[in-house]
């Protein structure tokens, strides 16, 4: 039982990386075809370089990606404490709303911004998608602070309170230090979520402008080189080290609440 239990987490992580793996090595193969044996190069990498429109779009989805993680951090930072700290009507409906546009299918998701974008005079370009990209983050930002929160004593505010604080300052001292190690891994979220987008980008983006996704959909109709997977493998290098940065911020707070 346990050989066979192993054998499929083996088999599940292969399935998982292995296609990274290779998409990383065929990034230094010297053959455009993925032709046998491997030789390493770096001539990808120095055609990225010369590479206009997919830069262009690397730089585009990067930035519209850290526009969407600031935007949606703050507006579902506040939703999520204002959902978790404070009583009114409809709290539970606005709740179940936050489902919705995470189980909805992205294709019906970015048909209806289309059609509303359009009905309403807003149209398509790089302020479409920045709208699109946030309306789609905000609610996992919303969940991962509101998990945050409640994982935080509220009695420890209470005392701030209690001693002569004012409730903000007593949240800004007490509550948001607690609170931000789940703040940046929902930006972080947000800025995976915006960066990977495809559907709303593909509907919502305008001749001449493109994400990387759209760009890397184009470039795959036309004919695939290796200077995707360069460009990649950049990003997935990115990814990676931010991944690192939050993990060693986050340590020390763990250590803390150990003790």
């Amino acid at each position: 039982m346990k050989f066979a239990a192993r054998t499929y987490l083996v088999a599940v992580l292969v399935f998982l990386y292995l296609p990274i793996a290779v998409l990383v090595a065929m990034g230094f193969n010297e053959s455009p075809l993925y032709a046998l044996p491997f030789q390493f190069t770096t001539h990808w990498y120095e055609a990225l370089a010369s590479n206009a429109k997919l830069l262009r779009s690397s730089w585009n989805s990067v930035f519209i990606a850290l526009i969407t993680s600031l935007v949606a951090t703050s507006l579902g930072t506040l939703a999520a404490v204002a959902l978790s700290r404070r009583e009114f009507r409809a709290k539970t409906w606005l709740r179940l709303l936050l489902l919705p546009p995470i189980a909805i299918p992205w294709l019906i998701t970015g048909t209806a911004m289309l059609v509303f974008f359009f009905w309403t005079g807003i149209g398509r370009g790089f302020h479409a998608i920045l709208i699109g990209h946030v309306a789609l983050a905000i609610p996992y930002v919303v969940l991962v602070v509101g998990t945050g929160l409640a994982t935080i004593r509220t009695d420890l505010e209470e005392a701030a309170m209690s001693l002569g604080a004012r409730p903000v300052s007593a949240f800004l001292r007490v509550t948001l230090p607690l609170l931000l190690p789940s703040i940046l891994g929902a930006a972080l979220f947000a800025f995976a979520v915006s960066l990977d987008q495809f559907v709303v980008s593909y509907f919502l983006a305008t001749p001449g402008f493109s994400t990387l996704p759209v760009e890397i959909y184009s470039a795959i109709r036309k004919g695939f080189t290796p200077e995707i997977n360069a460009i990649c493998t950049i990003l997935l290098g990115g990814s990676i080290t931010l991944f690192l940065f939050f993990a060693l911020f986050a340590r020390p707070g763990a250590r803390r609440d150990s003790r």
